[in-house]
């Protein structure tokens, strides 16, 4: 098996040098399987659209899934990839440990396996390069406009999704700012409930409803993505306090982005999945290659409000 993956190295040098000729003539492209966490999330769906542009620009074919919230589905799905022996494997883990059993098959089979936007973090499992947001910088980004909402003082509910090691590296770079703004700064934010939500819009408004209930005082609201904002702020709506409660997200989506434009969010901190999708692509290329490929490729999110909003021509009037 080692010895087909440094035989497509040289077909990809072959790719590059004979350019589009030889692609649209090559009847036998090497295979990229994607495995994505969902397509209904408009992030993995431009994240998957980004992949497949590329990939077929560097001369694959690409299989292109999504588990679907269904780490049994997504491991089937890994298993079958295996089975056909494809060139390589990207995937957008539904549990990071879970997962592990299936890359490791892919190892054995000598499949390298590259994972974009949420990590595998399973012992023993081979990743050659993953390939995603600056999480951990996005929360902490995140962090700091939550502050600028709320003047550096608050009660705050995390609605959170500890199942993914991207998210649990949002949570971490956000708490780690309000508690270095503590130290050095002297805001008064209080983490006063933390609840999971499974990133949907329906768990994501439940769990608010329930941080109204509990803490009616409640300030802000840190969401870990989109659809869980927009499920608070319908629950916020809902309880007649529209208007009262600031919340941050990370994202970056068509809704959350119209949510902020009508002043509903206070700001996202907004990913790139266009960008990540690229840079998967060209990673795979590079190992393909016979290059050195860094074990893990981040790329940082911007902060944006409502002026970024107004100005955003992709957003309806």
């Amino acid at each position: 098996m080692r010895t087909r993956i440094l035989a497509l190295a040289g077909v990809g040098a072959l790719l590059v040098g004979y350019a589009c000729t030889v692609r649209d003539t090559q009847p036998d492209k090497p295979v990229i399987a994607v495995s994505l966490l969902a397509l209904t999330n408009p992030f993995f769906r431009d994240l998957g659209n980004a992949i497949k542009q590329e990939a077929e620009r560097q001369g694959y074919r690409v299989v292109l899934t999504a588990g679907d919230m269904d780490i049994g589905k997504q491991k089937n799905q890994v298993a079958d990839f295996v089975v056909q022996d494809v060139a390589a494997i990207v995937i957008t883990p539904i549990d990071s440990k879970s997962i592990g059993t299936s890359i490791a098959e892919a190892n054995r089979a000598g499949i390298p396996v590259f994972t974009a936007d949420i990590k595998a973090t399973a012992e023993g499992a081979r990743v050659i390069s993953h390939i995603a947001t600056d999480n951990y910088q996005a929360g902490r980004m995140a962090a700091r406009g939550l502050i600028e909402a709320l003047g550096g003082r608050g009660k705050v509910g995390i609605i959170d999704h500890p199942e993914v090691e991207s998210v649990i590296m949002r949570t971490r770079g956000f708490l780690d700012e309000i508690e270095e703004g503590r130290k050095q700064s002297g805001i008064n934010i209080q983490i006063v409930s933390r609840l999971a939500a499974g990133g949907t819009k329906d768990r994501g408004f439940q769990v608010a409803q329930d941080m109204l209930q509990a803490h009616p005082d409640l300030d802000g609201i840190f969401a870990i993505n989109d659809p869980s904002a927009l499920g608070a702020v319908a629950a916020i709506e809902s309880a007649g306090k529209a208007g009262r409660i600031r919340i941050i997200s990370i994202d970056g989506l068509p809704e959350g982005r119209q949510a902020i434009k009508g002043g509903k969010i206070y700001a996202d901190a907004i990913q790139h999945p266009d960008l990540i999708g690229k840079k998967t692509v060209e990673a795979i290329q590079a190992y393909m290659s016979g290059e050195e490929v860094p074990a893990e490729i981040l790329i940082p999110t911007d902060l944006y409000r409502q002026e970024d909003a107004l100005k955003d021509p992709t957003l309806r009037q």
